[in-house]
């Protein structure tokens, strides 16, 4: 206990710290320096000191930032209200001062760490005491939650149990005990921090040695990959000639890449040696004074040393006077500075109003971010080499120095190759490491280390890539460490990403900004500065081969990244076999396991329980496949005691023993989908922490729990595929902290109608609005406020049941409801489904309602006898409309929309993408107001993908000029008719993959012979599918006006021939058009015999490489020259039921390395030269062939054949 004398010097610390404003002070600003043990206002230093500026960078461990977040914990509004009423707070203030005291020393305690062991393992000490006192905090804010969540309620059985076992007299007994216990240990180690003589100011700001760079280029050293990229930008650079203003070019990309090299090959070329009157090089690095930098420049222009004093405006006249109006270019290498304001003010405007036209200001950088500060030419983005320019690269170094290309070497060396991910750096740096290394057991040991760990990556590529990290700020440190967690070439999604870092509170809450929109800006940065790479937009699916995709952003990391993310912490681990070793986990908080490594957690965990993150996703079919064993109430204690400080659980489908071991206190992300979980259990509504809670692909999901509305913190909540859920819980509009809710389920009882939408003002992305038919009235929809939902940018309608012929005030009803959910014009996306009214609402016909409108689709609206005003949406990319019975005119009023200008009409001018199916009626594509059709007037100028499927009196098609994918299914003849006319007249130059078919009985393929003269091939053919019982005619030889159709698919490489009936023998005949074919496909043709009484020879392309022949019935025979395919790899015979033998001679099937026979019961033997082929395979399934499988099985005579087959299946007995 201190003198009281001393005590009110700690009161105004503590007041100090307990004041942590959110705003008026930079992110991660410390207002204290160190204090001692015994604390006096002489020796008390109050440093303020800022993070700095992305051009200044220090050393900084991963623990600055978690000891950082725990003193900020510390001063908490609501840990400090529950442990004042505890009678704690004096212990509570103790504890943050201490850890403010730590804090401003462990900058300098990791310096001395790199070279004394005992600070070292100082360090590690205060880690594991970090994050105990993050869990003794996280208890009493809590503790606040619960508290806050019983205000108003009334107390359940369960609840009040759940009280009892918390009485504050136990809780304030129990939190005393731990909270003196952290202190206790936290003291200790302030008292060794103080035997280090650490220094107090050790955030000071620290230049990094400096990377000077030169403009010359080593003739001797050959450069590979860069020369394209160094042709676009001479080309571009000269092309600026006629420029008045500086132009700047910055080309920006991950270290290691080549951006210096490929600034000295631009620097050096002789066009623009002979260009440019005036060339100077500045190497910047962390340097981008203002000053330096124009002295630098002028003492290049003049070579030779500039004594001017630093005084702006004497620099300014003297950079005039020596560039003049020279045509200059100026090469500002290696450049930091993302202070716009220092670019934009200071340097751009003297910079850019001197020289000549066609001035260039070349910038090379890593940060995306100072490429779009800098830039007014759109940058350069460099990117990693080819497969073929790296092997060159490498094996340029590799093999230079006696070392020999042997087979053995380069197949390795290859793999090598592979793991530099296309970086010269560290091709050159693993090239030129085993050029002095001559065995094959030297290159193995290279392969199977990270390039990290060898000499050559530890001392050359690692520090380049470190330069990168240490200008990342605390939190961004932390946030790209953890990815660590996923194994190499992982593919990450952002959300999940985001909510991972969030619920491990590597996200300081504070400023006005929500730790959403912080992790997107991290996860931006991050993507900018090439820490991640890849970022696209794909569907996946919640677990492996799960029902429910959605759209989200992922990303991966660079192999080098990854090696540079495990290098920078040991917390981090991904456990994909059961041969990790136990010693390699110690020190690991993240974890990422199979389902089956899961059932080892405890064994693999024990003695740790400050594991803070378990991901163990269903990704492979072992996971899926995989039943979790019961496990004992002894196994359950180690497990809590495992789990007992988990932030974030990924749960696979069914360990509910899992569940029963989470501590609830301080859970914020939890994972079950997947899981067969009918009602969720009342114990999810303790989660008061809890921000992420997904439920994706929960078929079995009926219920959620009634207290829901408990879960204030809750910010996510992912119910996509939970197809059987019947409500919401009751009052889930006080979730009014919900930023993602997807699916909301609309009833009847008190507190589950539409209203609980109202205050969800926050709710952003995709929402599906189910059983919209129990809405009550209008008014009530209108209660849930879309159009004030401006953040929602995706929508789905659901009436749950049609309305066929029911009265018309029930049609009337609907439409209401419709018109009173009109959204915010900001939304995308819009999709309806079982609509039961007649007309669309009045907002929808207003074309201004869909300028943002990317996607529209309409399905099973049957009364409905229009589509919303978008055919002049210069947003709409996607068009859906599928099963509308009435819907008979795609576009009416069009000289109303057009203001009664009546020329050829470009409809959907940016539609991409469209599909109609099932619409009986529809048979004019635009209209004008007085009825008149207008088919010869549309045209979709951009349309790439056009389906059409059971459109009976659709009986044209518009003009698609670019179409890409095109499927003509069950329309009327003549349109058929006039797409076979388009494919032989060449119309459709840029069609990739084509769909046939026809309803009605008569052929489809055939021309009058007067108008098959020539042919075009369609060049970018390549993949066909022909539907129906005409696609194909083979009563009688093809006519030439058919063959010279068939000839204009010479270049298909891939065909499929679906449903034909009339098909009987094999068609050689028009396959022999096709010379490129490399996959055949031929299902449901009942007729197909494959035998010929002819004597035409039923031969295949010899370039097929893929044969499948499925559910063809009456087939007895395979192509006779099946066995002269010598490129052929895969065969799937599937379903023939009457199929006895293969044909023999397939000894010539040197490619095969797949066969699958499944279905065909009479197939009991293969033939003497597949037997041959057998052991070569890859993969093998034989199944529903009861003689064929024996013979495979063991102790068939087989057997030995396929024992050595990798991949393989044979059905049981």
């Amino acid at each position: 206990m201190l003198p009281s004398s001393l005590q009110q010097p700690h009161n105004s610390i503590v007041a100090l710290a307990s004041e942590r404003p959110t705003q008026g002070r930079r992110r991660n600003e410390q207002p204290y320096a160190a204090l001692s043990p015994i604390w006096t206002r002489s020796n008390l230093d109050v440093v303020e000191f800022l993070i700095p500026p992305t051009c200044k960078i220090m050393t900084e461990s991963l623990l600055l930032p978690l000891v950082r977040g725990v003193a900020g914990k510390a001063a908490d509004a609501l840990v400090e209200t529950v442990s004042r009423m505890c009678g704690l707070d004096d212990d509570r203030r103790t504890l943050e001062r201490h850890l403010l005291a730590v804090e401003c020393k462990l900058a300098n305690a990791e310096e001395r760490s790199e070279t004394n062991r005992y600070v070292k393992s100082w360090m590690k000490e205060l880690k594991s005491i970090a994050y105990e006192a993050d869990d003794v905090l996280d208890d009493f804010r809590y503790e606040a939650l619960r508290r806050q969540s019983k205000i108003g309620k009334s107390t359940t059985h369960k609840v009040l149990g759940y009280i009892t076992r918390h009485s504050p007299l136990l809780f304030r007994f129990e939190m005393s005990r731990k909270l003196k216990n952290v202190l206790k240990k936290i003291n200790k180690l302030v008292k060794e921090m103080n035997t280090f003589d650490l220094e107090s100011s050790v955030r000071k700001e620290r230049q990094h040695p400096w990377r000077q760079t030169h403009s010359k280029l080593d003739d001797t050293k050959e450069i590979f990959g860069r020369d394209d990229d160094k042709k676009v930008v001479v080309k571009l650079l000269l092309n600026q000639q006629d420029q008045r203003n500086v132009q700047v070019l910055p080309i920006f990309g991950m270290g290691g890449l080549g951006k210096t090299t490929l600034a000295k090959m631009v620097y050096n070329d002789q066009q623009i040696q002979e260009h440019f009157q005036l060339k100077m090089w500045h190497s910047v690095s962390d340097n981008f004074n203002v000053v330096a930098l124009l002295k630098s420049i002028i003492e290049l222009a003049r070579n030779k040393r500039c004594d001017m004093p630093d005084t702006i405006e004497l620099l300014r006249k003297q950079l005039e006077e020596v560039i003049g109006q020279n045509r200059f270019m100026l090469m500002l290498d290696d450049v930091w500075n993302e202070n716009e304001r220092m670019w934009e003010d200071d340097l751009k405007p003297l910079l850019c109003s001197v020289g000549g036209p066609g001035s260039i200001i070349v910038v090379t950088t890593r940060s995306h971010k100072v490429a779009s500060i800098m830039q007014t030419l759109r940058p350069l983005k460099l990117e990693c080499l080819s497969e073929q320019d790296s092997w060159q690269l490498f094996a340029h170094k590799a093999f230079s120095n006696g070392v020999e290309e042997q087979a053995e070497l380069a197949r390795i060396g290859r793999r090598i190759v592979n793991k530099c991910g296309g970086l010269p750096l560290a091709l050159k740096t693993m090239g030129g490491l085993l050029s002095s290394k001559e065995k094959v057991q030297e290159w193995k040991a290279i392969e199977e280390s990270n390039i990290g760990d060898n000499d050559g990556g530890k001392y050359e590529v690692m520090p380049i890539l470190k330069l990168s990290y240490k200008h990342l700020s605390s939190e961004m440190k932390q946030c790209f460490a953890f990815c660590a967690v996923f194994r190499k070439d992982y593919e990450m999604e952002k959300d999940r990403l985001i909510q991972l870092w969030m619920a491990n509170c590597f996200i300081p809450e504070e400023g006005t900004m929500d730790l959403v929109q912080k992790g997107e800006f991290i996860f931006d940065e991050l993507v900018w500065r090439s820490f991640l790479q890849d970022k696209k937009v794909v569907v996946k699916s919640a677990i492996h081969h799960g029902d429910t995709q959605y759209k989200t952003v992922v990303c991966k990391m660079h192999d080098l990244m990854h090696d540079l993310a495990k290098d920078v912490t040991e917390e981090c681990a991904s456990i994909e076999g059961s041969s990790q070793q136990k010693a390699l986990l110690k020190g690991v908080c993240h974890m990422k396991m199979s389902k089956a490594e899961l059932e080892r957690i405890s064994g693999l965990c024990k003695g740790r329980t400050y594991l803070r993150t378990l991901l163990a996703p269903s990704e492979s079919w072992d996971d899926h496949n995989y039943n979790f064993p019961s496990r004992s109430h002894k196994d359950i204690k180690e497990l809590q005691q495992v789990l007992a400080s988990l932030r974030a659980l990924h749960c696979p489908p069914s360990p509910t023993v899992i569940c029963k071991a989470i501590n609830a206190k301080h859970l914020r992300y939890l994972d079950l989908s997947g899981s067969d979980i009918v009602r969720l259990p009342d114990s999810i509504c303790v989660l008061y922490n809890l921000q992420t809670l997904r439920l994706i692909d929960c078929k079995e999901l009926q219920q959620l729990p009634e207290d829901m509305s408990r879960l204030r913190k809750l910010i996510h909540l992912y119910l996509f595929g939970c197809d059987r859920l019947k409500s919401m819980s009751p009052n889930f509009g006080l979730l009014n902290n919900l930023h993602i809710l997807t699916t909301f389920v609309v009833d009847t009882g008190d507190g589950l109608g539409i209203e609980q939408l109202k205050d969800l003002q926050c709710l952003s992305n995709s929402l599906e609005l189910l059983n919209l038919s129990k809405i009550k009235s209008g008014e009530n929809a209108r209660e849930a406020n879309l159009n004030q939902k401006k953040n929602l940018s995706e929508l789905f309608f659901s009436w749950d049941q049609e309305i066929d012929d029911g009265p018309r005030d029930i049609a009337c009803n609907v439409e209401e409801v419709l018109q009173c959910l009109e959204p915010h014009s900001n939304i995308q996306k819009l999709e309806i489904c079982g609509y039961g009214g007649l007309e669309i609402s009045q907002w929808m016909r207003k074309p201004q309602m869909f300028d943002c409108l990317r996607e529209l689709k309409m399905s099973d609206c049957p009364k409905c006898k229009s589509i919303p005003v978008i055919w002049l949406s210069v947003s709409l990319e996607i068009l859906v409309l599928k099963m509308m019975d009435n819907l008979t005119t795609l576009c009416n009023n069009l000289d109303e929309e057009c203001g009664g200008c009546i020329t050829p009409l470009q409809i959907f001018p940016r539609l991409k993408k469209m599909r109609l199916i099932e619409l009986p009626s529809l048979e004019i594509w635009a209209e004008y107001s007085v009825g008149e059709p207008s088919n010869n007037l549309v045209t979709f100028p951009v349309l790439e993908e056009l389906e059409i499927k059971n459109c009976p009196k659709l009986a044209s098609i518009p003009v698609i000029p670019n179409v890409s994918n095109l499927t003509i299914l069950g329309v009327h003849s003549i349109a058929v008719g006039s797409v076979i006319m388009c494919i032989h007249l060449g119309s459709w130059p840029f069609l990739v993959r084509l769909t046939l078919g026809s309803l009605e009985d008569k052929p489809m393929l055939p021309l009058d012979a007067q108008q098959g003269q020539s042919e075009i091939p369609l060049e970018k053919l390549v993949w066909l599918t022909l539907e129906g019982p005409n696609s194909l005619v083979r009563s009688s030889r093809l006519s030439s006006s058919q063959l010279m159709v068939w000839k204009c698919f010479s270049f298909v490489e891939d065909l499929t021939i679906d449903g034909c009936s009339n098909l009987v023998h094999w068609p050689t005949e028009e396959l022999w058009c096709l010379d490129r074919l490399r996959v055949l496909y031929i299902k449901r043709c009942d007729n197909l015999e494959g035998s010929t009484s002819s004597s035409e020879e039923e031969t295949l392309p010899l370039s097929l490489e893929e044969l499948m022949v499925s559910e063809c019935r009456s087939v007895i025979a395979l192509p006779s020259n099946l066995g002269n395919l010598a490129e052929l790899r895969s065969l799937f015979v599937r379903n023939c039921s009457i199929l006895k033998a293969l044909p023999d001679g397939m000894c010539g099937l040197t490619c095969l390395r797949e066969l699958k026979i499944w279905g065909s019961p009479a197939l009991e033997v293969f033939p003497h030269g597949l037997l041959e082929r057998l052991p070569a395979l890859e993969r093998l399934f034989i199944n529903g062939c009861p003689e064929l499988g024996r013979r495979c099985r063991e102790g068939g005579e087989y057997f030995q054949l396929v024992s050595s087959v990798p991949r393989k299946w044979i059905s049981p007995a």
